[in-house]
């Protein structure tokens, strides 16, 4: 019988895969390119509202020397969020991830949908193209060569069909159009967490970023415990690990609902996650709801907190909480 063995929650966001350097380079920017700050009680504002109100302890939070302590400790957390999977030896992996416009666009956005192809497309665009000046160090940054990566097919498509019988209504894709490559949910995993040795992936999107088809988190809570239900009733001998990626609070960072939400993720149930408040899970929160599907894959797991490192860029509180969890 097929077996879920291993769950991993990580943020994905770019500041992982680059030095302090080029945080603040980013942090320049986010006062014209990021039009959706959201403050802590979920209010949409402007850099300058957010700037005007915020706490002068951040400046302390964004010398270089505090950059490079949170710096070595992201890199750590992925290092051993690496070796756990390495050490698990899963057989297919099912990756939940959201979209951010890199495969879906207001012409089509399912709210769920399950890629079956045989492989999947790995292309340096979006959110995995780099950026800033050449004399930023990108040394980790993705690989810029376009490549396929495997998709674990007979139990994707098989997932699809039992998700509808389930009473989910999914949206699919076999391939994508020529110009299209996976979301960087799907493309940090095989690179961050599988390395040199990609594993075969089922790759679930769900929309958490682009109403108004946002799934709920109580949706989401049900999707994992669906897909928990439905892996475990496999009849082959599988090892399969479920990994979730996203998060936490970005682009405005905000400690005590990132702490707050993992104390959900180690004690919570579906009516926690339920309880959410929508309108702090808008913008980069959003994937949240990646992480309230993961919740529910992993009953009845223990989790493992490995790292929690709230990462600000700027003088008005802009930033990401990376976090790294996993369930064993």
């Amino acid at each position: 019988m097929a077996k879920i063995i291993l769950g991993i929650g990580s943020s994905h966001s770019p500041t992982l895969l680059m030095e302090p350097g080029a945080w603040l380079a980013r942090a320049g920017h986010d006062d014209v390119h990021i039009h959706a700050l959201f403050d802590h009680d979920g209010q949409r504002v402007t850099y300058e509202e957010l700037l005007a109100k915020a706490d002068p302890a951040i400046l302390d939070e964004i010398e270089m020397e505090k950059l490079w302590e949170r710096h070595r400790a992201n890199q750590q957390a992925v290092a051993r969020v690496k070796a756990i999977f390495a050490e698990a030896k899963p057989d297919v992996v099912l990756v939940i991830g959201d979209d951010h416009k890199e495969v879906f666009h207001e012409d089509n956005m399912p709210a769920i949908s399950v890629y079956w192809g045989d492989t999947i497309p790995y292309k340096p665009q979006g959110m995995m193209k780099w950026k800033y000046a050449a004399d930023l160090k990108a040394d980790d940054w993705y690989p810029q060569e376009e490549k396929d990566y495997p998709v674990a097919r007979p139990y994707a498509e098989r997932l699809i069909g039992e998700l509808m019988a389930r009473d989910f209504d999914v949206a699919h894709s076999r391939y994508y159009k020529p110009e299209q490559g996976m979301s960087h949910s799907f493309g940090y995993v095989y690179y961050k967490v599988m390395g040199e040795t990609p594993t075969p992936i089922i790759p679930v999107s769900i929309n958490t970023y682009y109403p108004p088809n946002q799934i709920a988190p109580a949706r989401a809570f049900k999707l994992g415990e669906t897909l928990r239900e439905i892996v475990e009733s496999w009849p082959e001998d599988l090892r399969v690990a479920v990994v979730a990626t996203g998060g936490l609070s970005h682009f405005v960072v905000d400690e005590d609902f990132d702490r707050g939400f993992l104390d959900i993720m180690a004690h919570g149930t579906a009516e926690a996650h339920a309880k959410l408040p929508l309108e702090k899970l808008q913008s980069g929160n959003s994937e949240f709801r990646c992480w309230s599907a993961l919740a529910g894959a992993v009953q009845p797991m223990e989790m493992e907190l490995i790292d929690y490192v709230p990462c600000y860029r700027s003088p008005a509180g802009t930033g990401c909480g990376m976090a790294f969890v996993v369930w064993r």
